[in-house]
């Protein structure tokens, strides 16, 4: 008989096919959730112009997927937790593909905004949850790397829809980009058998024989036994969400969710008024699919580089210095720059705005014990749903006070520089990730459970 703690196995495990292909699932459902959350940029003309709509109710549809995205982030993470990770991801895999499939029958604004708010209630729900299950079967060396690199799906499935818009709206009408956004769905056969459930879900659940095999796949070096008991952190009874104040880590959760807010309501301003304030500084931009090719370029690249980075130095320190840079270059972009390096800011700007929100995610699955960690990432992501909301708001009253162009500019760093601060103020020394081996657990409030 062998106890055999699941985290420390896996934390050991060097990557190989398994963490692989767990990769693949999480970084393909991402790009889906990024196509489906960005294709309604690229039929905004073209709704427009059939159903005669404003530009304020385009913006009001827009910001319904993000109001669903919002509730979505904050009700999946608990539920995520107690009905287990896998399960709700299925779930909201097959809403927001279903509705967005849905989308390209709407008939007019009313019956358009009913379908994207339900899908963006899948949307929201998916990020935290793949962040969640990428963590739990990572190596500790590379976790914060694989997050990043998952999360570049995102990116990938906005350059999609860009690309995508230009060959297929012209020809087969706007319809046709939501019909593709429901392609994915033949994909949930194989998700459902394929993809892997939470290890500590399974193990609460008594299923030790998927355990065993998983941990096997995983680490080659554990060698199961047939009397093996597994052990896993279960919480005290209680509200998920209070126990992210639990154990003195009420501060620092504050500060994921204020980094997160900042982080994302820039990425959102800048995706939604860049183009509009570069027209007004005078650049000469002939194509908006550039700038959004050169914005997501630098979002991938700010992904895994933030995430490579932080597995090798302090997360914190990384994320509070991408965003510095960030902020340093939306400021330069006031000084009309040259064309090049217009675009290179650009994407610095991209790179040094998601990759830090991205990142801090992964800081914050670190930070978090496995059994509160959905609802931790769940709700950070949803504090940066909201950003996320009000950054095109706050983008629109920059324009409507028309300041000089460089103040638009830093009035737009000055989130990223109040984000870098917050998240300083995180105390690693609560966090799961700094509990020593010779910390005895039951002086932190956790609950060791055999299961044999």
């Amino acid at each position: 008989m062998q106890k055999i703690n699941v985290v420390q196995v896996v934390n050991e495990s060097k990557f190989n096919f398994v963490h692989l292909a767990v990769v693949a699932w999480c970084a393909f459902i991402m790009l889906c959730d990024g196509y489906d959350m960005v294709v309604f940029g690229s039929v905004i003309p073209s709704i427009s112009a059939e159903w005669g709509i404003t530009a304020s109710t385009a913006g009001f549809i827009g910001s319904l997927a993000m109001f669903g995205s919002l509730i979505g982030s904050l009700v999946c993470g608990i539920l995520a937790d107690i009905w287990g990770r896998k399960r709700v991801i299925v779930v909201c895999f097959i809403i927001f593909s279903f509705f967005t499939f849905l989308t390209g029958f709407a008939q007019g604004p009313t019956d358009f905004s009913i379908y994207r708010f339900i899908g963006g209630l899948g949307l929201g729900g998916m990020p935290p949850l793949l962040v969640a299950i990428m963590s739990e079967y990572s190596p500790k060396s590379s976790r914060s790397m694989l997050v990043g690199l998952i999360s570049s799906g995102f990116a990938i499935g906005g350059i999609g829809v860009a690309l995508i818009g230009i060959a297929v709206i012209p020809g087969l009408g706007w319809e046709w980009m939501f019909f593709m956004g429901g392609l994915p769905l033949f994909a949930v056969p194989f998700m459902i058998k394929f993809m892997p459930e939470s290890l500590a879900f399974l193990v609460v659940r008594k299923e030790n024989e998927k355990v065993s095999s998983i941990l096997q796949g995983l680490n080659p070096s554990y060698v199961p036994k047939k009397d093996d008991i597994f052990e896993v952190y279960l919480p005290k009874s209680g509200l998920p969400v209070a126990k992210l104040f639990d154990e003195k880590r009420g501060m620092s959760t504050i500060m994921f969710w204020i980094t997160s807010f900042m982080a994302l309501l820039v990425i959102y301003g800048l995706g939604t008024w860049l183009p509009q304030l570069m027209v007004q500084a005078g650049y000469p931009l002939k194509s908006s699919l550039l700038f959004l090719f050169a914005l997501n370029i630098g979002v991938m690249v700010g992904n895994i580089t933030g995430g490579w980075l932080s597995d090798r130095k302090a997360p914190k320190k990384i994320i509070s210095g991408m965003l510095l840079i960030g902020a340093i270059s939306l400021s330069l972009l006031g000084l009309k720059p040259g064309t090049i390096i217009l675009y290179l800011l650009v994407a610095i700007a991209g790179a040094c705005s998601n990759g830090p929100g991205t990142t801090n995610y992964g800081y914050a699955s670190k930070f978090y014990p496995t059994y509160v960690r959905s609802t931790g990432v769940g709700w950070t992501s949803g504090m940066g749903r909201i950003g996320a909301i009000v950054g095109p708001t706050f983008g629109g009253l920059l324009l409507g006070l028309s300041l000089p162009t460089h103040l638009n500019f830093v009035s737009f760093a000055i989130p990223g520089i109040l984000g870098a601060i917050a998240i300083l103020f995180v105390q690693d020394r609560y966090s799961d990730f700094k509990i020593g081996a010779n910390e005895p657990v039951q002086q932190l409030g956790k609950t060791v459970i055999n299961i044999k």
